[in-house]
């Protein structure tokens, strides 16, 4: 959006990082993420962060900056964990790797609850994430802040840098938030984010990068893909949006996304290839190679229903973008192959031919966008779907007999959470099959058949979650319903797992 007067995120590698820009988002500025490498071209920030990182200071390919250049914008600098172990090494102290890695929950006692910690409690639950550690302050730097042990966790070098060794944008750094604020607070006219701003420049934007070239968008009915299609025929672009229709969707889910389009009034097109699809899925179980083959081939099937297209839009989001790690700028571990970020893809990338309107938005940001597009509540307000659809809530072989099941439990589950006002309480929830029989009994008989396991999170923005305690009631006339009226199952389980360690979808 801006290149002035935002707040720069240089970005170290974290899979925190993302979180960094929406939580200033959520404080009501612009901030926008920045590879190291861009450093030299991140425009006039009002305020710079610098993100924590897998890497340590010590190694010899740890990511750096020009700390002269740094030094002259003359603007605030928070440092975030290894942000601020690499600015007490600028400043001439050291850093020393920890005895063990410190990760989890930790208390925060400011020294001065002034500044960076006006407001901020005497003692304040903060999260680590670190195995190295300041160990010699530079002349004229001063400690902020400590942890149980005494141990220097907050620094200030001097009138503008700070430096932080937990993650405030978590929610496990209890008053994060207001650490943030205060940070802000030190810079000088911050533009403020508002989704009506945002939507008129993506607009222009778009118009001005589109001209007349004829794009195709695929929509699958999830927020993503139809907030970019609406974008798109907001903007008046030559688009044609391709449902296609890969046989790895919901129960009665097609007609679903059809009847949504219509009622909005922008045109759709179908293309239905679930025999395509499940054929070149034959036999495949391991997850990344159905992925790839997934994002292949909606390409492939684009481009063949359009002809000569000349640009594919995506409703990538941030998440995606970060969570792929495939950008060859990035420093973040690699988590998972997320559809539009496969080879392809990127190739198309390379030649100018992907449009991405969306990719510096969460979720959350998606829905409000959506809303100031007058999309209805019910559309914008579905659960996450992903992109390889059911191929991911199927481990090991994908077969039409497994997705037939996944589709029966999965609409028992969904209709229940409706019923009981839990669906709109809950980020996402799907059933899963495990590709493991069990032994039964059924009718008197013996019964050798699989599990399901059903799964319900709530997230803000797909990087962490926590499982949902639903009610118990619930989940017991959920699981009834299941083992009656779905061949297949003997078994109903439901998943506790939290995401890290477990991601939210099985593959």
């Amino acid at each position: 959006m801006h290149d002035s007067n935002h707040v720069a995120v240089i970005d170290f590698g974290s899979q925190y990082t993302q979180l960094i820009v929406r939580r200033v988002r959520e404080l009501g500025f612009f901030a926008k993420l920045y590879a190291v490498e861009d450093f030299p071209d991140i425009g006039e920030p009002g305020a710079i962060i610098l993100s924590g990182g897998p890497k340590s200071t010590a190694d010899a390919d740890a990511p750096d900056l020009d700390f002269a250049a740094l030094q002259a914008f003359g603007v605030p600098v928070l440092g975030v964990c290894y942000g601020m172990q690499l600015l007490n090494k600028k400043f001439g102290g050291t850093v020393e790797a920890s005895e063990k890695r410190e990760y989890g929950p930790a208390d925060l006692y400011p020294r001065d609850c002034m500044g960076l910690y006006e407001g901020v409690s005497e003692k304040s639950q903060v999260w680590m994430s670190h195995s190295d550690t300041v160990r010699n302050l530079p002349d004229g730097a001063e400690v902020i802040a400590v942890n149980q042990h005494g141990t220097p966790v907050s620094l200030k070098w001097d009138d503008r840098f700070y430096g932080i060794q937990f993650h405030p944008e978590v929610t496990h750094s209890h008053e994060g938030m207001r650490i943030l604020h205060n940070f802000l607070l030190e810079a000088k006219d911050l533009l403020p984010f508002r989704i009506d701003d945002f939507k008129r420049e993506v607009i222009e934007g778009i118009r001005e990068k589109v001209g007349d070239k004829q794009i195709v968008c695929g929509v699958s009915g999830g927020v993503d893909s139809t907030v970019l299609a609406v974008l798109l025929h907001e903007a008046g672009a030559n688009v044609r949006a391709i449902f296609v229709d890969h046989g790895l969707m919901r129960k009665d889910e097609g007609d679903e996304v059809r009847n949504n389009f219509h009622r909005m009034g922008v045109p759709i097109e179908t293309v239905d290839c679930a025999d395509l699809f499940l054929g070149k899925l034959d036999g495949v179980d391991d997850p990344e190679k159905k992925r790839v083959i997934i994002g292949g081939l909606f390409i492939d099937v684009f481009w063949d229903a359009v002809g000569n297209a000349e640009m594919l839009a995506q409703g990538t989001l941030y998440p995606d973008v970060i969570e792929s790690a495939s950008n060859a700028k990035s420093k973040a571990s690699k988590i998972k192959t997320h559809h539009n970020r496969v080879d392809r893809i990127l190739e198309l990338q390379a030649q100018g031919k992907v449009l991405e309107p969306l990719a510096e938005l969460f979720k959350d940001e998606v829905r409000a966008l959506g809303a100031s597009l007058g999309i209805p509540h019910d559309i914008l307000h579905r659960h996450p779907f992903p992109g390889p659809g059911l191929a991911v809530r199927c481990p090991g072989v994908v077969t039409k007999k497994r997705l037939d099941i996944i589709r029966e439990c999965d609409a028992i589950f969904i209709g229940k959470l409706k019923e009981e006002g839990w669906y709109e309480k809950v980020w996402q929830a799907y059933a899963c099959l495990i590709p493991v029989k069990t032994v039964g009994v059924k009718g008197d008989e013996r019964s050798y058949e699989w599990a399901i396991s059903l799964r319900a999170v709530v997230s803000e923005d797909a990087m962490t979650a926590d499982w949902v305690d639903l009610p118990h009631q619930l989940l017991r006339e959920t699981s009834h319903k299941i083992l009656n009226d779905v061949d297949g199952i003997n078994r109903v389980l439901y998943d506790i797992s939290t995401k890290p360690p477990a991601s939210i979808e099985w593959e």
